[in-house]
């Protein structure tokens, strides 16, 4: 299925000189899938994929049943062939900051510009669209890696996630300040992000591609019959099955502004790795693994602020009871106990004296629904995943 390289084929070729790159609307009331792409300047595997989903779309009978918006995400970084100019773009997206982006001085964050462009188009398809809203940002990683799906622990996410033939990460907005999907699902929308494979790896166009149109499908945007090689896609995504699981992160190596981190070569995606071993080299140290799990998404660019993550496996038997107490709202029992109560500005947010509290390990939180957790003076405060579908601010 390809048949071009990055060696002949630039961004420029593709003309990527604004956010919305396509968009098609069908009604109000049918479902809509919004696709993100080049977030990470230096990401460009899902702008290919989208391109080849835009140019199939306007050139075959295939005929959409919901609304399909396709979308560019940091221009000035991808024309450089960078993550990012002075900001992370896809660290930025708090509702603080939002509140204040036309306070922002421009010339001293780039990113600011590429920030308001992107937030008026998803107020705009909010705002002009019933829903449901399916949110979807393609990334690559700078490791050798088999495609992924990272969510925010949202029964919702979850349950639409579960249709793909891929690996599952739960928990990562625990360790990521301002992600843009964590922000869109705080406003209750299935939001999830999609690792293709390694940054220049022809593959990771290939997957993006595939995996655009299986969400279209999953989101009945469009019927499988009208695509005569739609079997393609499936089996471009059916080669990561065995692989199917959900996995939470249990730990994370963050660096300094100013460390000197060098990830030890060889290590991928999912590699099993034992208790001490030997990870990484920062300013001429050894940084050994905290516990035993597989590592996820070790750093190998100059850019970043993860070296690496841990993650195990999440049980069966975990999964459903999780299920069970969120669908039946228990949750509303935490706050009866001794050092827990809800937060009078945020009805989603638990404040937990951890000396009264002390015997609540944070997986009985995860159980609940509460998967983000914040330190402020004495106080942790947990933030629930599963949300009622509001509008945006």
């Amino acid at each position: 299925m390809l048949t071009r390289s990055y060696e002949t084929e630039t961004l420029n070729q593709y003309s990527i000189d604004k956010h919305l790159l396509y968009s098609k609307k069908i009604s109000g009331n049918a479902p809509s899938v919004i696709v993100f792409a080049g977030i990470h300047g230096n990401e460009p595997a899902g702008i290919f994929g989208l391109k080849r989903v835009i140019q199939r779309l306007q050139d075959d009978a295939c005929q959409l049943k919901g609304n399909f918006y396709a979308i560019a995400g940091n221009l000035n970084a991808l024309n450089k062939n960078i993550r990012f100019e002075k900001s992370d773009l896809n660290r930025l997206w708090t509702k603080e900051r939002i509140r204040l982006l036309n306070e922002l001085n421009a010339e001293e964050n780039p990113e600011k510009e590429e920030q308001i462009a992107l937030y008026q188009i998803i107020r705009n398809i909010v705002s002009n669209n019933q829903g449901p809203f399916y949110f979807i940002d393609l990334h690559t990683t700078s490791a050798e890696t088999i495609p992924f799906i990272t969510i925010s622990d949202s029964l919702n996410n979850r349950k639409f996630t579960s249709n793909f033939p891929l690996p599952i990460i739960l928990g990562i907005e625990e360790y990521l300040e301002g992600p843009l999907l964590t922000y869109i699902n705080e406003y209750g929308h299935v939001s999830l992000g999609f690792e293709a494979g390694q940054h220049t790896d022809l593959k990771s166009i290939e997957n993006c591609e595939a995996f655009i149109w299986l969400s279209l499908q999953i989101a009945n945007c469009i019927d499988k019959k009208n695509l005569d090689d739609f079997h393609i896609y499936e089996e471009i995504m059916n080669k990561y099955t065995p692989y199917y699981n959900f996995y939470e992160i249990d730990d994370v190596y963050l660096l300094d502004d100013q460390e000197d981190f060098m990830m030890i070569q060889g290590f991928e995606n999912f590699t099993p790795i034992a208790k001490d071993q030997v990870l990484a080299m920062s300013n001429s140290r050894e940084i050994k693994a905290s516990m035993r799990g597989q590592l996820f998404m070790p750093l190998y660019q100059k850019q970043g602020k993860e070296g690496f993550f841990i993650i195990t496996k999440v049980t069966k038997f975990w999964l459903q009871l999780s299920i069970i107490v969120r669908k039946m709202k228990l949750d509303n029992l935490l706050r009866i106990l001794p050092g827990i109560q809800r937060y009078t500005n945020n009805r989603h947010v638990l404040v937990v004296n951890p000396k009264v509290a002390q015997f609540m390990a944070t997986d009985i939180f995860h159980l609940f629904g509460y998967r983000k957790k914040i330190k402020k003076g004495n106080n942790l405060y947990f933030i629930k995943r599963d949300r009622k579908i509001i509008d945006f601010d």
